[in-house]
């Protein structure tokens, strides 16, 4: 079994015409959250990683592993107010409005070599702005790498400066 037959579809959620991937059931399976961490880690191996960054939540999921496996630290992106420090935020758009990230501002050191961890990429937006931040505290995003990525949506080609990996692909 492959990392793409352990993640449940559920039709309708969270509205008509939405087919949600649940990766819930990818990383309550043991084999299954290894199997996406290792293969995560063999696509970064060799770029000579400083960091691994990832937005919450599920960047933390897989990031934080990922960060374990390769000797390096994990940087937290997190909403506004939830980081203690001085920050960096940047204001990105929604589907249906607006939100902040932040990063705390001297989570990464000038050239730092990061790859950014998720587990989704739809439409760009949040990784985009993620981007951003790690670039405006002077790091250098080597890599974008998800569990799932959802073609129809085009976040890849929004992404096209930056390599874009995913494990498994689905049309909308």
């Amino acid at each position: 079994m492959g990392i793409k037959d352990k993640i449940r579809i559920i039709d309708g959620f969270p509205k008509e015409g939405i087919s949600f991937k649940d990766v819930t059931t990818l990383i309550q399976d043991g084999e299954g959250l290894r199997e996406s961490v290792d293969e995560i880690v063999k696509n970064l191996k060799d770029k000579n990683i400083d960091l691994i960054v990832g937005p919450e939540a599920r960047g933390f999921i897989f990031g934080v592993p990922v960060a374990y496996a390769l000797g390096v630290g994990f940087v937290p992106v997190r909403k506004k107010g939830k980081l203690p420090y001085e920050t960096i935020q940047i204001q990105y758009d929604l589907e249906y409005g607006s939100d902040i990230l932040e990063i705390h501002k001297d989570a990464i050191k000038p050239g730092a070599k990061v790859a950014i961890v998720d587990d989704l990429l739809a439409t760009g937006g949040t990784i985009g702005a993620v981007a951003k931040l790690v670039e405006m505290v002077g790091g250098e995003v080597v890599s974008l790498n998800f569990v799932i990525e959802l073609t129809d949506l085009k976040g890849g080609e929004k992404l096209e400066k930056y390599k874009v990996n995913s494990l498994v692909k689905y049309d909308v």
